[in-house]
C-alpha cells in the first residue's frame, strides 16, 4: 500500500519563503525611494487645519467677495460683506509662486481705501503666475486662488 505524500509542510514553507522575499523587496525599495513631500511645512499646516476652516466657515457666513483689477503692474482687491459694504482693516497678503524657480514669495496688501487693497507688482513679474490671495479679519479669512498673466 502506497503512503499519501503530505504536501502542506512544502506549501506552508513555500508561503513563509515568499513573505520573506517580499518583505526584504519592500524595506530596499523604502530605503530607497527619496522622500514625496511637496511641502516643507506640511505639519503645521495640518494642525491648523481646524482653525482655517472655522476661519472659512467665518468669511462664509459674513459672505465676502473679492474682485481684482489690474491697471498697469498695480493689482487692486475689493473686499466686500454680503451687503456689499467695504470690509476696512483686514490684513492681507498675496503668495505668489514663480515659475522660474518653483518657490513661492508672499506680498503684503495694502488698504488705500475702505476695502481697497493694492500691490505695486515689480517689472520683473512677467509671464503667468499662480497666486493665492488671503484675507484675515477679526477671525474670519477668505482664501482664493488666481491665475495672474502679467
Amino acid at each position: 500500500m502506497a503512503a499519501k505524500k503530505n504536501f502542506y509542510p512544502v506549501l506552508i514553507i513555500l508561503l513563509l519563503g515568499s513573505f520573506a522575499c517580499f518583505s526584504v523587496w519592500a524595506a530596499m525599495r523604502a530605503a530607497a525611494a527619496k522622500p514625496q513631500v511637496t511641502d516643507a511645512d506640511y505639519y503645521s499646516k495640518g494642525l491648523r487645519y481646524t482653525s482655517t476652516l472655522l476661519e472659512k466657515q467665518a468669511a462664509a457666513v459674513l459672505g465676502w467677495t473679492v474682485s481684482t483689477e489690474l491697471k498697469g503692474r498695480t493689482l487692486l482687491f475689493h473686499l466686500s460683506d454680503k451687503q456689499g459694504r467695504p470690509v476696512s482693516a483686514a490684513k492681507g497678503s498675496l503668495s505668489l509662486y514663480l515659475p522660474a524657480d518653483s518657490s513661492s514669495v508672499s506680498l503684503p496688501l495694502h488698504e488705500v481705501g475702505p476695502g481697497i487693497y493694492q500691490l505695486q507688482l515689480s517689472v520683473g513679474m512677467a509671464g503667468e503666475m499662480s497666486a493665492r490671495l488671503e484675507f484675515e479679519h477679526n477671525g474670519a479669512l477668505l482664501n482664493r486662488q488666481l491665475l495672474l498673466n502679467l
